[in-house]
């Protein structure tokens, strides 16, 4: 069987599922570097929900480059009293990922 051979469905369901395993994947890294501890997708904990994050930033050319930099060097004021640690050790790499994962979330 040839790639023309295979059903349009066939190719969509394996995008999705690349698609998603990447998701997962930023997901773990976030909960591997503890992120979970202040932050939930939905709801806000100690810091505000992903979700509320994507929204904010919606639409900023410079939206990634932005977290990445409250992620690694830390932030105060931009969701209330509450100051966000910098996380210096996260490389960038790992910073620009989970940057691209929040943004991606549905707001």
């Amino acid at each position: 069987m040839t790639l023309n051979d295979r059903r349009p469905s066939t190719l969509l369901v394996a995008l999705l599922m690349a698609t998603s395993g990447s998701a997962l994947a930023n997901e773990a890294l976030a909960r591997k570097n503890e992120c979970f501890a202040c932050h939930s997708v939905a709801n806000p904990v100690v810091g505000p929900a992903y979700r509320a994050v994507a929204a904010k930033y919606a639409g900023h050319a410079d939206a990634e480059d932005q977290l990445v930099r409250s992620i690694r060097e830390g932030s105060s004021g931009k969701w209330g009293d509450i100051p966000m640690p910098p996380h210096p050790k996260l490389s960038e790499q790992d910073a620009h990922r989970l940057a691209k994962w929040i943004l991606a979330l549905p707001k």
